[in-house]
């Protein structure tokens, strides 16, 4: 997996509220503004190219955020209609609101924020398109009837239909990331015949009302069925989805928010939509792309919803934890750990809820001091989002030439001494290799059984992966349960280790 949204959170961020800012922006663009526009939409492809590589991704955030800036003093500069006093109010108030979520919210809700950031570029693209379809002759969309023009019309439709589906869809997202509502996925009956229809149906509409010979806001019930009808198959399309699928649905529905912002775009023609809304939905269908390349999951599948919802697989976990495993303690671990020679480091979720990065860190400095070679291991999905585990070592300052991604290191468990997974579950699973009934099969996970030794910390014996189901790791003769909260484990280990 390209690592272009590894440290992406905060210039996802800035594109898709450069999108947001220029929907203020009617279509008499001056000349200069068009090229201010562009010159920031350069800055935002520098920022995505300076964030495929941790060692570049700082100054991809400068970047990104300079862009930010150009956008956001064209924008005003050049407002027409809006009132400079009401734009400043409603900056104000945005930012108070913004400042504090970024004071409050954890890094283990980031998915779930980054959900929700999604779920209001959505609602701005809709809001937009109707306050267009409502009011056309403000936008510049009408001919000499003062009836929409039949291309603004294709655009308000795609527009109001992406937007919408990318709302409601992001709002289920939320839900499932932030454990409001379950994990599991809820299968309907005939749900891909019911998707099918309804999107067949949203399109159909939108060319009925393009060549309707009324195309304006008196002409109400195509838009507003086209509205419905989006925000319901945003609901069905992610309600299907498994826990372990959802890393792929935040990077699809981030790109589904910037077409939607591309889309209303071309509807009052503004270069920074389209400019902003194309990066953002180009990179995310690209990240989405290569998530499910790095998943074994089909990109039609993911596009259609449902992929990877199987019940059948995710009920054994009842049944297999009273299977005899092996207990050890800190002092256990931290012996072993120092007489190896070569340790892998497999961060998950867990080790995220815990806080754990930094003290995980300073046990590899103490075994690396000690002369053993410590690498760490990121699956691609590890954790809520892309990127996850990658921004949370970053912020612990591990270094980033001991961090490998799963295809440049898995050939290296058959040489390792120790296997130290913290937090992590699905992504070592070997259910994903051997059982086809298990929502995971077909995902690559890490050969972690080929270790000489592993170390697991998870809470209890009782929990299961995302994915709800039981991990054979936990059962296997070389395994070591390290049943404990994860800081608080790794926090003991450092401790015997000095």
């Amino acid at each position: 997996m390209t690592s272009a949204f590894r440290t992406a959170v905060e210039p996802e961020f800035a594109l898709d509220t450069a999108a947001d800012l220029a929907m203020s922006h009617g279509d008499s663009t001056p000349a200069w503004a068009m090229l201010a526009y562009l010159a920031a939409g350069v800055f935002f492809i520098l920022a995505l190219r300076g964030l495929s590589s941790p060692a570049t991704s700082r100054a991809g955030n400068r970047y990104g955020m300079i862009g930010m800036a150009v956008a956001l003093v064209t924008t005003l500069v050049t407002h027409e209609i809006a009132n400079i006093v009401e734009i400043g109010v409603a900056i104000f108030l945005g930012g108070i609101v913004g400042v504090t979520i970024a004071r409050r919210i954890a890094m283990t809700a980031m998915p779930e924020l980054v959900a929700g950031f999604h779920s209001l570029v959505g609602m701005a693209a809709v809001v937009v398109g109707l306050a267009a379809w409502l009011n056309p002759g403000a936008f510049g969309i009408v001919d000499e009837a003062s009836q929409i023009l039949m291309v603004s019309r294709i655009e308000l439709g795609l527009g109001i239909a992406i937007g919408a589906i990318t709302f409601s869809g992001s709002v289920i997202a939320f839900l499932k990331l932030s454990g409001r509502m379950s994990g599991s996925p809820i299968l309907l009956p005939l749900r891909h015949v019911i998707n099918l229809g309804t999107l067949v149906a949203i399109l159909g509409i939108i060319g009925f009302y393009a060549v309707s010979p009324e195309g304006g806001a008196g002409e109400g019930w195509p838009i507003i069925a086209i509205t419905l009808l989006a925000f319901a198959i945003g609901f069905l399309l992610i309600i299907p989805i498994g826990g372990a699928d959802m890393p792929v649905v935040v990077s699809m529905l981030n790109s589904y928010s910037g077409w939607a912002a591309a889309a209303m775009g071309f509807t009052l023609g503004n270069t920074a939509m389209i400019i902003t809304g194309a990066l953002v939905g180009s990179s995310g269908a690209i990240l989405s792309y290569i998530m499910c390349r790095a998943m074994n999951r089909s990109f039609i599948s993911v596009i259609a919803g449902g992929f990877g919802a199987d019940d059948s697989g995710g009920g054994s976990g009842e049944a297999r934890e009273q299977r005899p495993y092996k207990r050890g303690s800190a002092d256990d671990a931290a012996f072993m750990l120092e007489q190896a020679e070569k340790v892998i480091i497999i961060p998950g979720y867990g080790m995220a809820v815990a806080q754990a990065q930094h003290v995980l860190r300073e046990m590899a400095d103490a075994l690396k001091e000690k002369g053993v070679d410590v690498k760490y291991a990121i699956h691609p999905v590890a954790g809520r989002m892309p990127g996850h585990m990658n921004v949370l070592l970053a912020e612990a300052n591990v270094p980033y030439d001991e961090v490998f991604e799963l295809e440049d290191i898995n050939s290296e468990f058959a040489q390792a001494d120790v296997a130290f997974i913290i937090g992590a579950n699905d992504v070592v699973n070997p259910a994903a290799k051997t059982d086809k009934s298990s929502p995971i099969y077909g995902m690559p996970v890490f050969d972690v059984d080929k270790a000489k030794q592993v170390f697991f910390i998870k809470r209890s014996m009782g929990g299961v992966g995302y994915a709800g189901v039981d991990n054979d790791v936990f059962y296997m003769d070389q395994t070591m349960m390290l049943l404990s909260d994860a800081k608080k484990m790794v926090e003991e280990i450092v401790k015997a280790l000095d």
